[in-house]
């Protein structure tokens, strides 16, 4: 497997074969061995399904995760000190999340505004656990101008993105994609 080096790609960057095999299959294992429930938004519980439909599972910070955080700690340093320089101090639980192509899962146009209580998501990062030849459609997509801009599928590939861009999942038509979520905080822009 080559590691390349991150990329912008437009509205993200992109760091293919950031993950090896074994750290993809670490992560899969350890999250399809959780207990996983319906993804949820904040305030929108009676339209929930027309804007999300996915399974998650918290990965939380401890010893039997350490390695993850410590791991995906120095991708998110990297990516911050090549592209972004934002004023970070933390990671957010790390979020594995399932679109099923038998539920039509989907997460329509948003941002990731995060919790209320919790410091300002700064910075967004989608990992991709499954093989793209796994799953059809399920496509992480930006929204800048026009036309949307879809980030590479490749297993182990990092994308990396200002938590304020609009972006989507388009629905699985099958199969299912797996996927590892999290967002590095920090202080209030200023």
């Amino acid at each position: 497997m080559t590691v390349s080096a991150p990329l912008v790609q437009g509205p993200f960057v992109a760091w293919e074969g950031a993950l090896s095999p074994s750290e993809v299959d670490a992560i899969v294992t350890y999250g399809d061995a959780l207990l996983h429930s319906k993804g949820t938004i904040e305030g929108k519980s009676d339209t929930i399904e027309t804007v999300r439909i996915t399974d998650l599972a918290w990965i939380e910070h401890g010893p039997e995760t350490q390695k993850f955080y410590e791991r995906l700690a120095q991708i998110v340093q990297r990516l911050n000190t090549d592209f972004y320089r934002f004023d970070l101090t933390g990671l957010e639980n790390l979020q594995y999340t399932i679109y099923d192509g038998r539920q039509g899962g989907h997460y329509d146009w948003h941002i990731d505004f995060g919790h209320k209580n919790f410091k300002p998501r700064k910075i967004s990062l989608s990992v991709q656990l499954s093989d793209p030849a796994d799953y059809e459609g399920c496509e992480l997509q930006f929204q800048i101008d026009s036309l949307p801009v879809t980030a590479p599928r490749s297993r182990g590939t990092v994308i990396a993105f200002p938590s304020f861009f609009l972006h989507r999942v388009t629905p699985v038509t099958r199969g299912v994609r797996k996927s590892l979520v999290l967002w590095a905080t920090g202080p209030d822009f200023r």
